[in-house]
This record gives structure tokens, sequence and C-alpha cells, in this order.
């Protein structure tokens, strides 16, 4: 057995499975803010009732994403204690300010949704939804400040083995970290929004709670086409990032094997590594090199510019990349379509676009998993890009046994969280919102 493959085994499945969770809740809360900021504004019951069901399926995810979590970070000094080492002058700072500065701001107003509803007043309910917003948001950035700086890192010296932090700001702001946040924002708002637009959905074929899921359902549509379509531009802007300061990432992201200029967008094709060519492949000639430098006749590097050890795995990077994008695709798509049978008034009398509604809500939470794959396999053989290789980052005194046995420990334990989310969820969403408003007014009347 080898102790760092299964390290980098066990790492890449908690972390990809606790990747499904934050996204969700950093979407629902701006959604969430937006409806109690109507019902205040309007003092219409039905935004009240809105906001109070989809914060119980809010809370239920938070709970889980919270848990999933934190296992992340002991990993860090269990399987990676030379990487952590290394980078942990750097890689503290910015998982200390997401503690001290954005969780608990999340957690503490997070309480008062779920305990002050009924005891507080309509302005504090809305401060507090903004402050779950505002902190859930904050907190990614953070953790993606930290993780960017392992792609592109700056700002630092090394001492001794050690990478010791020179320039806090540069290090945060380092030339990833804002492609990488805006693009991962954008992604969460299209998940919170999908969720909504599925569960709602769902709830007009059902013909149940009419009032709050028509409500529901649009607001959800319509934040799902605006977050859909931005990710147009905010993705090029990180693509164009990946050009100039990760371009053997971008080589592998589009199965470029020859530096060229008038470097295609490939559409599809399978890259073979071994025989150094795509097959099947359909590509747009010179598109590449404009989207990334502007011009047609831009040279962009291909995989052949980098010694063939230093390629990451070609097949995953390539596969989990092209999915992501061609769901994004389908994304802008579907909500078009839907904008469209709103202005023509068969929204809700369309069943055919309110099954695929349904069909369609893991979409954005499968697309996030693939994005953060194709972002960390195509760093590849990196751990810290040109500085520190995976391989050697693994902690020596752990032995392989012991891996193996919490990978399978974690693999049997976030299958009983996975199920108990589910399970919490279909039983929220079967008792629905009236449910929940008047459980709460039976416990006001008391």
């Amino acid at each position: 057995m080898d102790a760092a493959l299964l390290a980098r085994i066990q790492f890449g499945f908690t972390a990809g499975f606790h990747f499904l969770f934050p996204p969700l809740t950093i979407g629902m809360a701006w959604i969430i803010f937006y409806m109690l900021s109507r019902y205040r504004k309007t003092n219409e019951d039905v935004w009240n009732k809105a906001a109070r069901f989809w914060t119980k399926l809010f809370v239920i995810t938070f709970a889980i994403g919270v848990a999933t979590g934190i296992t992340l970070e002991f990993q860090f000094g269990t399987n990676w204690e030379v990487y952590s080492r290394f980078v942990g002058d750097i890689f503290g700072a910015p998982l200390a300010a997401e503690g001290i500065f954005t969780f608990f701001l999340e957690s503490a107003f997070v309480g008062v949704m779920i305990f002050g509803w009924d005891k507080v007043s309509k302005g504090t309910l809305w401060f507090s939804s903004l402050m779950v917003a505002i902190g859930s948001t904050l907190s990614a950035f953070w953790i993606i400040a930290a993780n960017s700086w392992q792609q592109t890192p700056v700002a630092y010296h090394v001492v001794n083995g050690r990478a010791e932090l020179t320039n806090f700001l540069e290090a945060v702001f380092n030339p990833s970290t804002m492609p990488r946040y805006l693009h991962t924002v954008d992604g969460a708002l299209a998940t919170g929004a999908f969720f909504m637009l599925g569960i709602s959905a769902w709830y007009v074929l059902k013909g149940r709670h009419r009032e709050v899921a028509e409500k529901s359902l649009k607001v959800a549509l319509v934040v799902a086409f605006a977050a859909s379509v931005l990710q147009l531009p905010l993705g090029h802007y990180h693509a164009v990032q990946v050009a100039r300061t990760q371009p053997c990432k971008l080589a592998a992201y589009e199965g470029l094997f020859e530096t060229r200029t008038n470097a295609p967008v490939l559409v599809f094709g399978i890259p073979d590594a071994k025989k150094k060519r795509c097959n099947y492949k359909i590509e747009i000639p010179g598109a590449l090199s404009w989207m990334a430098f502007g011009t047609t006749e831009a040279e962009v590097k291909g995989l052949d510019a980098f010694p063939e050890e230093e390629w990451p795995p070609l097949l995953p990077t390539f596969v989990s990349f092209h999915t992501m994008v061609g769901l994004g695709t389908y994304f802008i798509g579907f909500t078009m379509l839907g904008l469209f049978l709103w202005w023509r008034r068969k929204l809700f009398h369309s069943r055919w676009f309110l099954v695929l509604a349904v069909i369609s809500l893991p979409g954005p939470l499968i697309a996030n998993v693939l994005g953060w794959m194709a972002a960390e396999i195509g760093r590849q053989p990196w751990i810290v890009q040109g500085l520190l290789k995976t391989r050697d980052a693994v902690s020596v005194v752990v032995p392989a046994w012991q891996i193996l046995a919490s990978l399978l420990a974690f693999v049997v334990v976030y299958a009983l969280l996975f199920v108990a989310w589910v399970h919490m969820l279909k039983r929220a969403i079967a008792k629905g919102p009236d449910a929940v408003h008047e459980a709460a007014a039976g416990e006001v009347s008391s």
C-alpha cells in the first residue's frame, strides 16, 4: 500500500464530499435574505413562510457542512505533516481569519434565525439573514485565498525548509484568488437557486403549497439564470488567469499537446497521453489563443513545453473540466427556456419543464465538485505549485494501514451523514412550508 496515494484519496474524498454543502448554503443564504427583504417591505406573509421554510433546509445543510469540514483541517496535521510544516506560516493566517471573523459571525446569526424567528423584530431577523449571507460568503473567501496561494504562491521566502510570509495582503490577493473566488461564489448562487427551483417545481407538480412554491420558483429561476449567464465572463476571467500563471494546467484542460499559435478550443475529444494526441477531436481554430491572450496569433504553451513528469493526470483533468463546462452551458439554456415560459405565462403549466427542473436540481452540485477536481488534479504533481510536490508532502510517520483504516471509517461515517441529510430534507420537504409556519404559530400561542 502506498501511503501517499491513500492520503490523496482520503483528502480528495473528504474534501469533495464537504464541498457539496458550502456552495449550497451560500446560495440559499442570499435568496433567503432577499425573501426577508420582501417580507420586511411588503408585510406579505407568503414571504415570511417561504423564508422560514428555506431557512429550515438551510440549517440542516449547514450542520452537515460544518460536521464534514472539521475533519479536513485535522488531516493536515496527520497525513500531511511535511506540507503543514512547509506552509504553516502562510496557510494558518487565512484559516484563522475564516474561523474568527466569518464562521462565528455566520454561526451566531444562524442561531438567531433558528431560535429567534418569533422573538425578534422583522428588522433584527432581516439583519441576521444578511449577516449569515455575508458570513458564509466571506468564509469562502478565506478558504479560497489559502487554497489559491498553493496554486499561485507569492509574497514568501523559504527559510530552513519553510515558506515564510513576507506580505499578508499580497499573499491573500495572489493572482488566482479573485478569479477563483468570484467563479466559486457565482457557482454557489446557481447551486442554491437550482436547489430551490427543483423543490418548488416538485410542489407545483404535486399541487401543494402553491403560493410559496410559485413565489420561490420565480425568484430561484431569475437567480439561476443570472448566475449561469454570469459564469461566462467570470469563467473567462479565471481561464485567462490560468493561461498566464498555470499554463500546464490549461494545456491539460484543453488537451493541447503542442505549443502553437492559433491554438484551438476543444469542444470534444479524448486525450491520449501515451501517443501525445487527442482523438476524435472537434475544435474551434484560434479560439483558445484569442480567449486567453486576445489574439489568434498568440502562442499557447502545450504539454510539450513541460517535463512529462510534471503533467497532471490528463483524462480526469480533461473530463472534469469539459463536463463542468457542458453543465454550465446546459444551465444557461435551461433557465432561458424557463424565463421564456414565464413570459408566455406557461411556466406553471408546462409539466415537462417542471419535471426537468426537479431532475436538474443536483446539476450545480455536480458541477461544483467537477470544478474543484479540475482545479486540484490539474495542478498535480504539485501540492504547492513549483515549490513542493504532493508525493513529498505526506507524513513520514503515519503508516499506510492507518490511513486506509481512517479512509474506510470516513466512507462509512460520511455515507451515514449523507443518508441523514437526505432523510432530514425529505421529512422537511414532505411537511412543507405550511407545517413549519403552523408549528411556529403554535409555539407562540402557547
